[in-house]
């Protein structure tokens, strides 16, 4: 696939399943072994870790809006960086539903063979996001 194929890739991929909340196409954009470099703890770092991981989002989080700030993309690599706007409307990492409008950053990196993703490497301000709803491990 060409550097713009692959950014187009990594595009659907935020907008099908992050937007619209949309995991059963994640098999069709990643590879069966596909690896993911920063699951959740307790999560598998594989195909399925990373669906129960859109699961965790989806069921604690609505209205989530990716917005995709920079894409940048050599060879077969794609780097992404995003900003997150949601609200929490369901239990979120063992925390009740609080109804806070909430924002995020995070970047992640894509590795792409044969038209599909194959590694995701990434970085997400969660301790930002879980003070924003009240959960603060610092006190």
């Amino acid at each position: 696939m060409s550097i713009e194929e692959n950014k187009v890739l990594v595009r659907h991929l935020f907008n099908e399943v992050w937007n619209k909340a949309n995991l059963n196409i994640v098999d069709e954009l990643c590879a069966t072994n596909f690896t993911f470099n920063y699951a959740p703890s307790g999560i598998s770092n594989d195909l399925e870790g990373y669906k129960q991981t859109g699961i965790i989002w989806t069921s604690g989080i609505s209205d989530m809006k990716v917005t995709l700030e920079d894409m940048v993309a050599e060879g077969d690599k794609v780097a992404v960086r995003y900003k997150v706007g949601c609200k929490h409307t369901g239990e979120f990492m063992g925390v009740p539903p609080t109804g806070k409008q909430l924002a995020m950053v995070g970047f992640s990196i894509f590795c792409i063979k044969d038209g599909k993703i194959v590694e995701e490497w990434g970085e997400m301000d969660m301790m930002g996001l879980m003070q924003q709803i009240g959960d603060n491990p610092q006190e």
